[in-house]
């Protein structure tokens, strides 16, 4: 039967797979991993802008909140977008293939107690290094035009009802403190870190490096997140268990969500 399909349709069916193609290979250039790590970055920022901030200042509810849209906006996207190509890889939704480093190398026991260092290294060397953002932001940033920009993790809580506050962080605290999170290290460690491996210990130094830039609504924050992310990037990479870098960003982002959110209906924060 004779093929009818114009060199044009096909060209243009052609670039999609091969796109998909270059997606799902085993190494990704350069220039295309840059991009994935960044490009989600720039549309939360979009539509924290043009979407998320005018609707939650319409309402009168903490800023945190429009990141907490944006991210949502942005993120689940991407997790359906992990799970399309595991379909088209597998035949049905799934991760395998997709996302690396599921294969769980290293002993139930062995995970459990190098999560709770992880998360404990996490939880003290930010809140140790949040002078160092707040240096940062006053030398540097001052001039971001996001409401409640600043230093300290609150600043995008400052000023707002203790009610609007507790509605915001139980409507938040399941999002930004557990699954947001786990978005972000399928994608980033599952997905990205594995195609980059070629380059050796470079491999975890970039991941961490443009993750962290990645957060173009903290940007003062990027040397701080270096710093804390960098011990699970590496180990992930290293012992190949994504399951340490979960334990730790999720974990440590639930830990703290959670004890603020007490603290908050509890009327222990000012």
């Amino acid at each position: 039967m004779e093929n009818t399909q114009t060199p044009m349709a096909a060209t243009k069916v052609a670039r999609p797979i091969r796109f998909v193609e270059l997606l799902v290979a085993d190494r990704h250039a350069l220039p295309l991993s840059i991009a994935l790590h960044l490009v989600p970055g720039a549309l939360i920022v979009a539509v924290y802008m043009l979407f998320a901030e005018p609707l939650v200042k319409a309402i009168g509810y903490p800023i945190f909140l429009a990141w907490a849209i944006a991210l949502v906006v942005v993120l689940a996207p991407v997790q359906f977008g992990l799970l399309w190509l595991g379909r088209r890889r597998n035949g049905r939704f799934s991760l395998r293939g997709v996302v690396d480093y599921l294969d769980k190398p290293i002993p139930r026991g062995k995970v459990a107690a190098i999560i709770a260092g992880l998360i404990v290294w996490m939880a003290v060397v930010s809140i140790a290094l949040t002078p160092l953002d707040n240096l940062v932001f006053e030398w540097f940033f001052t001039w971001i035009p996001y409401e409640g920009a600043g230093g300290s993790a609150t600043t995008y809580l400052d000023g707002y009802s203790q009610s609007s506050l507790v509605v915001t962080m139980l409507v938040c605290l399941p999002l930004t403190g557990f699954t947001l999170p786990l978005i972000e290290e399928l994608y980033f460690r599952g997905f990205l870190l594995p195609r980059i491996s070629h380059l050796r210990w470079w491999a975890p130094v970039l991941n961490t490096v443009l993750f962290s830039v990645y957060h173009f609504w903290a940007p003062w924050t990027v040397l701080s997140k270096v710093i804390f992310m960098f011990p699970a990037v590496w180990l992930v990479w290293r012992k190949h268990d994504i399951r340490l870098s979960i334990g730790m960003h999720p974990g440590t982002a639930l830990l703290m969500a959670t004890v603020g959110t007490i603290a908050l209906i509890l009327g222990l924060v000012p």
